[in-house]
């Protein structure tokens, strides 16, 4: 699929953000210019991916409620791998397609049915499928390539899933959820393996760096639990041996990201901060905070979602000040902002990548 010029699947870099107003923002990254805007009138965004061939892009959200309280920690699912370029927008009982080769306003595929709440979205390396997870205690895959639109396979626990993560064999689904259980779906053989690093601690993200050495988890107590793979590759099964457990914030941990490089891991934060940590020994490397220097002004709200750019020297982060920004990861310093939204931004896509 060619894009159009002058739409957001020409550009070598997207970025898109979506959160509690009901819109998906795409922005020039190196100005910080939003160049489009799509309302998603029928609920706030949850969760945004770009398919691996950068033509669409999916979005997953819930109903706000007026005013919105304070959300529980939601994960989001990101990924380094894109489908024909649309975005996907996960929300409440819905993903949207909307296609970024063109300014079309409408969403271009529909995926309803889903009960309740979705939490996560991502896809297949080759676009083939895309994955959910939702509060519904479901995890699904859904075939592209099927005109029913409907899911082929469903994964159920027994508690809300909060995050899903495809393992880069893209045989295995890391499924984590509220009761603080991470589920390991072997999709070759239905065969499940469950882990708990903290009884009762809600999972809120679980991401695996490119060469598969590390998995990550973060929970609300603020911790973030890494382990070492082995296996994995053709009919054997990943196992995970326990690296480390980092007290990583002293409030909910939202959102854990691998760099596209394995050599660091962020996690971002309801106390306003990410952190980045070296994967040599997870050592603290760089904590880029919001928190105001005005000792008036208490908090400036949560961090919620981060994403490396493809040479693992910038991140970029969403937070409940409606605002992305993009840092250099080494300095700390923030290089950009992207001003636009009018509520929390709690979701966000990132791809620099150059497709062959």
């Amino acid at each position: 699929m060619n894009a159009a010029q002058g739409t957001v699947g020409s550009d070598p870099v997207i970025l898109a953000t979506a959160g509690y107003d009901h819109t998906v923002r795409f922005w020039q990254a190196h100005s910080g210019i939003c160049t489009r805007t799509v309302q998603h009138q029928d609920s706030q965004v949850n969760a945004l991916e770009i398919t691996p061939d950068r033509s669409m892009i999916a979005a997953a959200g819930e109903p706000t409620r007026s005013p919105p309280p304070p959300p529980p920690p939601r994960a989001r699912v990101g990924g380094t791998s894109v489908i024909p370029c649309p975005v996907v927008v996960a929300g409440y009982q819905h993903i949207r397609m909307y296609d970024l080769n063109s300014n079309n306003p409408n969403p271009v595929i529909n995926y309803d049915g889903v009960s309740k709440n979705i939490t996560s979205v991502g896809f297949h390396e080759d676009g083939r499928w895309m994955y959910t997870g939702g509060e519904d205690c479901m995890a699904r895959i859904w075939d592209l390539r099927s005109r029913n639109l409907q899911c082929q396979r469903i994964f159920q626990v027994n508690a809300p899933i909060n995050c899903v993560c495809l393992h880069p064999n893209q045989a295995e689904l890391i499924v984590g959820d509220q009761s603080g259980a991470i589920h390991i779906w072997d999709l070759k053989t239905d065969h499940n393996e469950q882990l708990i690093p903290e009884p009762e601690v809600s999972v809120n993200s679980v991401h695996i760096d490119p060469d598969a050495s590390y998995m990550a988890a973060v929970n609300s107590s603020g911790n973030c639990y890494v382990w070492n793979l082995t296996g994995g590759i053709g009919e054997e099964v990943t196992q995970l041996i326990p690296k480390t457990k980092i007290p990583a914030h002293n409030r909910y941990a939202l959102q854990c990201k691998f760099s596209p490089d394995s050599t660091l891991l962020a996690t971002c934060s309801a106390d306003q901060t990410c952190k980045i940590w070296r994967t040599s020994n997870f050592s603290l490397m760089t904590e880029l905070s919001i928190k105001s220097n005005n000792p008036g002004e208490t908090s400036r709200g949560w961090m919620w979602d981060c994403a490396f750019s493809g040479d693992s020297q910038y991140i970029v982060t969403a937070s409940s000040d409606n605002l992305a920004r993009l840092w250099c990861v080494e300095t700390g310093e923030i290089k950009r902002e992207y001003s636009g939204h009018q509520k929390a931004v709690v979701c966000l896509a990132f791809n620099d990548s150059v497709l062959g």
